[in-house]
Order: structure tokens, then C-alpha cells, then sequence
């Protein structure tokens, strides 16, 4: 299911630049995966999901923490990425199963950095 939308978004130069770096391995092994996905939770829940959000296209950074990466290399970063490349509606509240299908995402890519 992930692997088809990854193999879209590898096409892209923007989205394939995306890359997890050392720092960011050594963060998710100090923290685990569970934590890694729980963050992921919240900044989606938070950042993502309502239906107006105020600075949506700023609202998540190009580097910092493991997900924001993987936000931009998913494509999950804002709503208007969103709504492109996972056809999910502009200005309407994300779904619990929006959400949880938008996490498992980030989750997939990250751990597909982590082995290669």
C-alpha cells in the first residue's frame, strides 16, 4: 500500500532529497520507535488535521526531528502536499483514519531510511 505513493514520490527531486542523516538514526535508536511514532501522532494531530490551519505550507520544518523529514519526503507536510499527492480534501478536518494512514506512512519511510 505505502510502496506505490513512495515509488510516486522517488520521482520527484524535491521529495527524493529527503534523507534521514546520522544525528537522525542516533535520535530515533535513543528514543525507539514507538516514541518516534507517537510524535508523529501529535504533530499530525496538531499540525495537520484541523481543517484551517493558519500558516499551512510553514507549519512543519525541513530538519529537526526524524518526522518533520519524513513529512516532506511523504509528502505529508501541509495540506495542500496533502491534498495533491493523497487526494485528501483542503479545509476539512482530517479523519481518524486519514490521520492513522498519514503516521503509518512517515513510519514506513522511516524505518525504509533505517535500513538501507
Amino acid at each position: 500500500m505505502y510502496k506505490n505513493i513512495l515509488d510516486r514520490l522517488s520521482k520527484s527531486k524535491f521529495r527524493n532529497g529527503f534523507k534521514l542523516k546520522q544525528k537522525d538514526f542516533d535520535y530515533i535508536n535513543q528514543k525507539g520507535f514507538s516514541v518516534i511514532e507517537q510524535h508523529a501522532k501529535d504533530f499530525i494531530s496538531k499540525r495537520i488535521a484541523p481543517a484551517f490551519i493558519a500558516n499551512d505550507g510553514k507549519q512543519t520544518p525541513m530538519k529537526g526531528h526524524p518526522v518533520f523529514i519524513a513529512q516532506h519526503a511523504t509528502a505529508t507536510c501541509c495540506r495542500k502536499c496533502i491534498n495533491k499527492w493523497h487526494k485528501f480534501e483542503m479545509n476539512t478536518e482530517l479523519t481518524d483514519e486519514q490521520q492513522l494512514y498519514i503516521v503509518n506512512l512517515i513510519m514506513y519511510w522511516i524505518k525504509n531510511q533505517k535500513n538501507k
